[in-house]
């Protein structure tokens, strides 16, 4: 049964599941804006069931429905639900990263088979239009890169934390303005990035990309004064999620990273969200805007069913998978707590330049035992750093395990 017919006159029927805080928000947008929608289309959008925990059938819903929403989270039972629904011809709209960062090919066959639109701008950066620009408006471009600020939570506590606040009280911060969730562990690890990142490196590269192949790093680790020494070398910190191609492969990774103060991203604050999207083409292009909350996401979502109402655009599919690299080159910024004795930092020179790492700038502070050198590198694998770090790390004079972020030295001014 095919979802382009209408059910009742002129009317569009739309069918959610999950009744949360972006469902709620989307439930009451849709209201606000139906008859907006009708006149842009000529069909009016309406809500015709609502799935939640303790209500509704699924079945139920499905059979009334031209399309769904899926706004549920997790991978079971929403997998599920938007196979079916995309089998029978009905179009999906998610948030859902983790699903389509686990399932994606599974969902794009699906709805292959069914004649149905997946679409899910609101699992990417919020209300930025990431998926949309790959999709359409870059559709014909060789794209080299695309970087950027995916996850709201981590940005509003580094920013906090770049203000002199410690990682926890930053942390609770967020907590209480509801910009991180009562358990932030997919947020502040990294996780929630890396499944954006899976997605926009397969829209981008028509590559499949699967959240496990994603190496994240999270921020529990970092501390103040790593924000207070970067300051006086001229960085900021960010969490950055990248996915780029490199030497016939792709690199798709997530974690910190510092920043020189000409690069886009470097002035992105709060809970805003940024991707930089590169190619020899367009040079760069940098799209910003609010990176969660049910409002801002129910918008993407709502935008995602105004294109399932209007004529298809197509979607590309993967053209074959590349290689995915995991040791690439980057600068970094280095930082050791050291007993100030002659000869320390000639030794621990001496045993990054053996590695190949060479160094960009160096800050020393203190005295004693309390002395800390904090560098900054040029380029150098990041197995060679690893192994430089490790070799640091069993000096006498070095009295705790080095801490390393990396650099991205690019600045676009």
């Amino acid at each position: 049964m095919s979802a382009e017919r209408a059910r009742d006159g002129a009317a569009f029927n739309v069918g959610l599941l999950g009744h949360g805080t972006v469902g709620a928000a989307f439930a009451e947008l849709l209201e606000q804006r139906a008859g907006e929608i009708a006149g842009l289309t000529g069909r009016e959008p309406r809500l015709t069931g609502t799935l939640t925990r303790s209500s509704g059938s699924f079945e139920e819903i499905l059979a009334g429905a031209d399309l769904i929403v899926e706004l549920m989270g997790g991978v079971d039972p929403a997998r599920e639900y938007a196979l079916a629904a995309l089998r029978s011809g009905r179009h999906v709209v998610t948030a859902n990263k983790l699903l389509l960062s686990q399932h994606g090919e599974e969902l794009y066959a699906a709805a292959e088979e069914g004649g149905a639109q997946l679409l899910f701008e609101a699992a990417v950066a919020g209300v930025v239009p990431v998926v949309r620009v790959l999709e359409q408006s870059l559709a014909g471009s060789h794209i080299e890169r695309v970087h950027g600020i995916v996850n709201g939570t981590t940005n509003f506590i580094l920013s906090e934390m770049a203000r002199g606040l410690s990682y926890a009280e930053a942390l609770a911060e967020a907590q209480s303005k509801g910009f991180a969730e009562a358990d932030p562990s997919d947020d502040v690890s990294g996780r929630d990035a890396a499944a954006k990142m899976a997605i926009l490196a397969r829209l981008a590269f028509g590559a499949p990309v699967h959240l496990d192949e994603v190496p994240f790093e999270g921020i529990e680790h970092l501390q103040g004064d790593d924000l207070a020494y970067a300051r006086e070398l001229g960085l900021g910190l960010k969490l950055i999620g990248t996915a780029e191609r490199r030497d016939g492969g792709l690199s798709v990774r997530v974690h910190p990273a510092f920043l020189y103060s000409g690069h886009p991203l470097a002035s992105v604050a709060g809970p805003f969200n940024a991707v930089t999207v590169e190619s020899e083409a367009i040079t760069e292009i940098t799209m910003s805007g609010p990176g969660a909350g049910g409002p801002q996401t129910a918008s993407a979502v709502l935008g995602d069913l105004v294109s399932a109402m209007l004529p298809p655009s197509g979607r590309r599919a993967p053209v074959r998978r590349l290689p995915l690299l995991v040791d690439i080159e980057s600068a970094f910024y280095l930082h050791m707590d050291v007993a100030d004795r002659p000869g320390v930092l000639a030794a621990v020179t001496q045993a990054l330049g053996e590695h190949g790492v060479s160094i960009k700038s160096v800050v020393q502070r203190g005295m004693g035992e309390r002395a800390r050198l904090v560098m900054v590198t040029h380029p150098v694998l990041e197995s060679s750093m690893r192994a430089a770090v490790a070799q640091v790390a069993e000096f006498k004079d070095v009295r705790s395990v080095p801490r390393t972020i990396r650099v991205i030295e690019e600045e676009f001014v």
